[in-house]
């Protein structure tokens, strides 16, 4: 299974036109998707796994079933930034550009700060919210002595003074930056709490679905709690 045609032909077959709608509902163009369950795309992708050009080329179909495959299969730390920046910029849906471009972008060491930095500051929503969600993501996967402490507590600042009106979808994601700081920085989470405590509940549309926006302050001690502050991760997906 090495020609894009054939692996679109796998996907295609494992559409469910329920879960499109499902899909749907949570932001994904209807046209653009076949409805694969993630169950599905982990066996495909173990066949394709280590074809980083055909990872390359899912993701340019423009396919969102064929994207989020291809951020199973590509190695991050193999992509330049050009491409890294290329995913974000053509990510149409919330589950890509949150998820898959960050999951990609935490491999790459060389650039997942600096793409987070400037992908916060695009006025394109899943541009902006991919930003966010993959500083956070950098959090999870760095070690302490790596991060700028300074940097971070400067941008815990940024979102209490512009999570009111930010976009939607970034709001979500900035929410989940407070969250990140409070559970993967130890010395930072007293900062985190503060600014968790700060923010409250977050109003979220989230179109009628049953997903809800955690809770900063609940989630931050829960992980507390559980003895699990500050335990890094190896990876993002």
């Amino acid at each position: 299974m090495k020609q894009v045609s054939q692996v679109i032909s796998a996907l295609k077959e494992k559409g469910n036109p329920a879960r499109i709608k499902t899909f749907e509902k949570h932001g994904a163009p209807a046209d653009k998707l076949f409805g694969v369950s993630v169950a599905d795309m982990k066996v495909i992708a173990k066949k394709i796994k280590g074809e980083q050009e055909l990872a390359l080329e899912l993701y340019e179909t423009g396919n969102c079933d064929a994207m989020y495959l291809a951020g199973m299969v590509a190695d991050g730390a193999q992509m330049t930034k050009k491409q890294l920046d290329s995913w974000a910029r053509k990510a149409s849906w919330e589950m890509i550009s949150e998820y898959t471009v960050p999951g990609v972008a935490t491999e790459n060491k060389k650039h997942t700060r600096d793409l987070a930095l400037k992908w916060m500051k695009a006025r394109k929503e899943t541009v902006a919210s991919a930003g966010w969600a993959t500083y956070a993501g950098y959090l999870a996967v760095t070690s302490d002595e790596d991060l700028d402490f300074k940097e971070i507590r400067s941008l815990l600042k940024r979102v209490e003074k512009e999570i009111d009106e930010a976009p939607n979808r970034v709001k979500y994601t900035m929410n989940g930056f407070v969250i990140a700081v409070g559970s993967w920085v130890v010395p930072l989470m007293n900062a985190a709490k503060a600014t968790a405590k700060k923010l409250g509940k977050v109003d979220v549309d989230m179109n009628g679905t049953s997903c809800k926006v955690p809770l900063a302050t609940e989630y931050i001690e829960k992980v507390e709690k559980m003895g699990r502050a500050g335990k890094k991760r190896t990876t993002m997906k």
